[in-house]
């Protein structure tokens, strides 16, 4: 079980990556709010012939649990996105970057506060290679430069999403007992639902691009790819081996981001990109080999 796991989250991350190569290629051709908006449209598209009939039999419990749902779809899928991308208009990619590493620290830590779940000092130790190496990415192998950083509006806003996903990544340990198609679906509703008044503002203030033909492949690509299939892939990850270290693998984001723009974009490989990746594998190994033998004594 701890395997598929893994290969879940692995190609879950990769997937993300992609998508932060997707935001940079969107530049021109989308605008953020109507990228984030057309996803969850085609995303809700796509699922609707998969998961409506699952849907209908599992109303009962989507409709008892409609709040906590709606609530997950917002913050995982809404929110989330919106700051992000609403941040890197007021700072670098190098303090999202650094701040989305965050991330697995925030979930930890909500974990305890609100379930008592417990880490082992080889999980920090493990924690702390993975936002080393995520460091290492984002200021292109110079850790020097992360003492020149400048923290303001964009980087606060930027600490919102990080809250945002950690209570999204916990909160999925509340979920009712449906099945993921009928799971899927109710979650990209609501995102879609939330999407809207972003949508109209963008159109409002006069900000819109509607999308090209790359930006329609682009878009593409963010609801499939992004949005459908990661999602799944997260959440069963998730479900089999607990959001503490699960998130963990969040970290590889930034890190499988940065090598797909060697490979699509075109940009020179650095050795410091093999040494991040090694350092945050290397972190997620150590910190999940603590955390199976802490679940495995608990059995």
């Amino acid at each position: 079980m701890h395997r598929a796991a893994y290969l879940f989250l692995l190609f879950t991350t990769l997937l993300w990556g992609g998508n932060s190569v997707a935001g940079k290629l969107a530049v021109g051709h989308v605008s953020p709010m109507t990228l984030v908006f057309l996803r969850w449209v085609m995303a809700v598209a796509i699922l609707l012939p998969i998961g409506w009939r699952t849907l209908c039999e599992d109303w009962p419990e989507v409709r008892k649990h409609w709040r906590l749902l709606a609530g997950l779809g917002a913050c995982g899928f809404t929110f989330f996105n919106v700051i992000f991308y609403t941040a890197l208009n007021y700072t670098t990619a190098i303090n999202v970057s650094i701040e989305q590493a965050a991330i697995p620290m925030v979930i930890i830590l909500a974990n305890f506060v609100l379930f008592r779940l417990r880490v082992r000092p080889l999980q920090i130790v493990g924690v702390a290679f993975t936002i080393i190496g995520v460091a290492l990415t984002a200021s292109h192998g110079d850790l020097g430069q992360l003492l020149k950083l400048q923290l303001n509006f964009g980087d606060a806003i930027m600490l919102a999403a990080v809250l945002c996903y950690s209570l999204y990544s916990v909160g999925l340990r509340l979920k009712p007992a449906i099945r993921w198609q009928s799971l899927m679906l109710a979650l990209s509703v609501a995102a879609l639902v939330i999407s809207v008044p972003f949508f109209v503002w963008e159109i409002v203030a006069g900000r819109i691009i509607v999308p090209d033909a790359p930006g329609w492949a682009l878009t593409l690509y963010t609801a499939l790819g992004a949005s459908v299939i990661s999602q799944v892939l997260y959440i069963k990850g998730n479900e089999m081996i607990g959001a503490n270290r699960a998130g963990l693998f969040i970290n590889l984001v930034p890190i499988f981001g940065t090598l797909l723009s060697v490979l699509i974009v075109g940009e020179q490989f650095q050795l410091y990109q093999g040494l991040a990746l090694a350092l945050v594998l290397g972190g997620i190994a150590l910190a999940e080999y603590s955390g199976s033998k802490a679940a495995s004594q608990m059995q």
